[in-house]
């Protein structure tokens, strides 16, 4: 016989609208202590829970809030990133062609996080739908993902929603090549190359889109090919905005002060790190990326990059970050012969992109 819980499962398909706004909202915190009730009968109130994103506002808050929850489930994941009409009908709620109208934009937005943990979502490159005329973006939908991430920033688009984790959407895409090589093109109908809208974001209120952002940085630094674009300050620089985080408000001496970016010679005394270790380790991460290749080994001295990168081994009592400075600084203070293969080998043992699964 099904148990009381596997029974109040079966009333989020009642006729009676009040009845499914009462039953969704009740099996919210189930979604989380007892996942398994939602796993019967072949997945049945999973798909039944995707019906309900078409519903009342406020039944598809709850429904929505539960397959979040669930998605940490390799077999639900499964379930919602196979799904090809499931995919379009969340990304039509995140974009909504009428308009910056979606109730549930963070919602949806973070079903789509959680559904990007699944390889298949690389598919999302090849979709196109209508934008809307606000959004002036093109059919293209990580292009319309790219343009409400950045205007949608503080509810500036859309009231109820700010599109945070749209950065953890754009981090686990960037995984994959073909998306990398996105990031770093010139889109035909902005003219803008898409990786130049996110590196603003790595100093943002938002932790959210501070570590999203920088977990994008990282994996389109495994593109070598666009390195020198990428650190060339009249092309796509992502320098400052990757060394500002993780400089706080020490001096320099003037002879190592001269060399460095214009951007981290004259800090107000207030500057912080960012407070999160784990977002300095991602752009130690970077950094050493970077130095893949000799002549950006050469850049970053150029630059004079070590002096940041002690002060942040000094001054950062993390354990992670202090071995990631090691790592940086053992390339850039060694000479260039016989480094080779020990130094690719470093960079091969680099994480790819972010792991978290997002839970309410």
């Amino acid at each position: 016989m099904p148990s009381e819980l596997e029974e109040l499962v079966g009333f989020i398909t009642h006729q009676n609208p009040q009845v499914r706004l009462g039953a969704t909202e009740i099996l919210v915190p189930y979604s989380l202590s007892d996942p398994g009730i939602f796993k019967v009968d072949d997945m049945r109130p999973i798909k039944n829970l995707k019906v309900l994103l078409n519903d009342h506002f406020q039944v598809a808050e709850h429904a929505l809030s539960c397959l979040i929850n669930l998605s940490g489930d390799p077999e639900v994941l499964e379930c919602l990133a196979s799904d090809d009409k499931f995919l379009d009908l969340v990304l039509s709620f995140i974009v909504n062609a009428q308009g910056p109208k979606e109730e549930n934009a963070n919602l949806f937005a973070m079903v789509l996080a959680n559904m990007t943990k699944s390889d298949s979502l690389k598919r999302i490159m090849d979709k196109k739908q209508e934008s809307p005329k606000e959004l002036g973006s093109d059919d293209c939908i990580l292009n319309q993902l790219m343009d409400l991430f950045v205007k949608g920033q503080s509810g500036s688009y859309n009231p109820k929603g700010d599109y945070d984790y749209l950065a953890y959407v754009l981090a686990d895409l960037s995984k994959h090549e073909k998306i990398r090589k996105y990031f770093v093109t010139e889109q035909t109908y902005d003219k803008v190359i898409p990786i130049t809208k996110l590196k603003v974001f790595t100093e943002h209120d938002s932790h959210i889109r501070r570590r999203g952002v920088a977990s994008i940085l990282k994996n389109v630094a495994f593109d070598v090919d666009s390195h020198m674009s990428l650190m060339y300050d009249d092309e796509i620089d992502i320098l400052p905005y990757i060394l500002l985080p993780i400089t706080g408000n020490e001096e320099y001496d003037e002879d190592e002060t001269i060399s460095m970016l214009p951007d981290l010679q004259l800090l107000p005394p207030d500057k912080k790190r960012d407070s999160d270790n784990t977002i300095i380790q991602t752009h130690l991460e970077t950094l050493l990326l970077l130095t893949t290749t000799r002549a950006g080994r050469e850049h970053l001295r150029g630059v004079n990059v070590y002096p940041v990168v002690r002060e942040t081994h000094s001054r950062v009592d993390d354990k992670d970050v202090q071995e990631a400075c090691d790592r940086l600084v053992q390339v850039l203070m060694r000479d260039e012969e016989g480094e080779g293969q020990d130094h690719q080998r470093r960079i091969t043992e680099l994480a790819d992109g972010e792991e978290e699964i997002t839970e309410v």
